[in-house]
């Protein structure tokens, strides 16, 4: 007879005994497997949060080591008590320390020309050019062509400057007048400044002489230009001292500093006047060395946390360890500051460190005493920027202590997988011969199951037989 489920044929609970069985030679070997794969997991998971921290670590560490950072000017500027702003100033890191007053500021201008009452037209229809012709515009070393159509207007002279693509800086303008006799009057504004560089306009016909500044033959043309209206340069009084520039930027008036003029001061104002001071960007040095600390610490408490959990304690000691002795390691050539703790800087028994304000030497006095020493101190060559971020270059990079361990943890967990998987084979095969060894047992008392049974019933058919009850 044929047995389709283990038990069938005997009654007997074979499945259950074949599921016991498996699970008893299974479940130990899988609890094993898990194990080890949480073990590693673990691992890989404190590696993980250990190169986060110290990535952090090594970004803070990249600025650190950065002399920019410690060479750095603030310009702060006083504007007048009174009115607008009257200055901005910008200071490059070698600038040098000073405080300096800035008065008697008049802007740079730009040139404008204007049509007299008899170069004027009476309307903005009126014809320019009957045969059309070519003008020039010149402001210092900046020039650019129009052409106009024959029975160009003047309103077509105006829109041919203002649309015209390779216009430097000159606007073309018409004033009417009004009145008893209106008079349409062109003017042209020219926003290239300086002392010099009024603008120039000359032309190819004489016909455009009226809205020239030259005539076609030589000689003045129909726009002029004001003793008011001519180019200037700006000026200003740095400490009473007067200086010039062609615009209303004073590049290195102040040596390595960028003084920009604002508008005119006030002469009747004895106050109008502004100063500005460069010293050292204290607070840059302070921010990078904070944000430094700041991530020190992080890492020291994840690399503390890591050991004591004990997953991934070989590489958090060995990496703890090396920056506890490199953070307090002597720097030459930095005058009286041989180390971070020169600077106010102190670490408790847990390696964290702190910016200390009642320390000997605070980094506040270092500043005042020592500046250029802090700089060599964290970014000069050998200094704890430079020596702190090789070691954590080490563990970082790639094919770095970090790479490599997560790597073979990797490798494990793959190693784990397989072993899963060979043993869900073997068990398998181990389940599939107990059934074909529990099948021919069920068929065997499924046999003689039937066999007893037919007995039972011929002896039932015998005379005087009687089944017990």
């Amino acid at each position: 007879m044929a047995i389709t489920s283990a038990g069938v044929g005997s009654g007997l609970d074979l499945e259950g005994i074949i599921k016991a069985t498996v699970d008893a030679e299974n479940l130990p070997k899988l609890a094993q497997l898990d194990k080890r794969e949480s073990a590693v997991k673990l691992q890989l998971t404190a590696i993980g949060q250990i190169k986060s921290d110290i990535s952090v670590l090594n970004t803070k560490v990249d600025f650190l080591k950065d002399i920019d950072n410690f060479t750095k000017r603030a310009s702060t500027v006083t504007q007048p008590s009174t009115g607008s702003d009257l200055i901005s100033v910008s200071s490059t890191d070698t600038a040098t320390v000073g405080n300096f007053k800035i008065s008697e500021v008049t802007l740079a201008q730009g040139s404008r020309a204007v049509a007299d009452d008899a170069n004027a037209y009476s309307a903005t229809t009126d014809v320019v050019t009957a045969t059309g012709g070519t003008m020039t515009f010149t402001a210092g070393a900046k020039t650019f062509d129009i052409t106009l159509a024959a029975g160009a207007t003047l309103a077509d002279l105006r829109t041919a400057i203002n649309d015209s693509a390779d216009n430097f800086g000159v606007s073309a303008n018409i004033i009417n007048t009004g009145g008893g006799t209106p008079l349409s009057k062109l003017v042209f504004s020219s926003d290239e400044t300086g002392s010099g560089n009024d603008l120039t306009v000359t032309n190819d016909t004489a016909e455009l002489d009226k809205v020239s500044t030259v005539a076609n033959a030589g000689g003045a043309g129909g726009m002029v230009i004001a003793a008011a209206d001519v180019a200037k340069d700006a000026t200003m009084k740095i400490d009473g001292i007067l200086t010039t520039s062609s615009t209303n930027t004073f590049a290195d008036a102040i040596q390595d500093s960028t003084v920009t003029v604002l508008r005119d001061s006030d002469a009747a104002d004895a106050n109008d006047f502004a100063t500005f001071n460069v010293d050292t960007d204290k607070e840059t040095v302070k921010k990078t060395i904070s944000e430094f600390v700041d991530a020190f610490n992080g890492a020291m408490s994840i690399l503390s946390t890591v050991i004591l959990s004990k997953t991934a304690d070989a590489t958090a000691r060995g990496l703890k360890n090396a920056l506890l002795n490199q953070v307090g390691t002597f720097v030459s050539g930095a005058g009286n500051l041989q180390t971070i703790f020169d600077v106010g800087i102190s670490m408790d028994n847990n390696g964290h460190l702190k910016i200390d304000p009642t320390s000997v030497n605070t980094l506040d006095e270092a500043m005042e005493n020592s500046y250029d020493d802090i700089g060599t101190l964290f970014a000069g060559l050998g200094g704890v920027g430079s020596i702190i971020g090789d070691t954590l270059d080490l563990y970082l990079k790639s094919g770095g202590i970090i790479k490599a361990e997560e790597d073979q943890l990797n490798e494990q967990i793959d190693g784990i997988e397989e072993d899963k998987e060979n043993h869900a084979y073997r068990m398998e095969l181990f389940e599939k011969r107990l059934r074909q060894k529990y099948a021919s047992l069920d068929v065997l008392i499924a046999g003689m199951r039937s066999q007893g049974n037919a007995i039972t019933q011929s002896l039932a058919n015998l005379p005087g037989f009687t089944r017990d009850k």
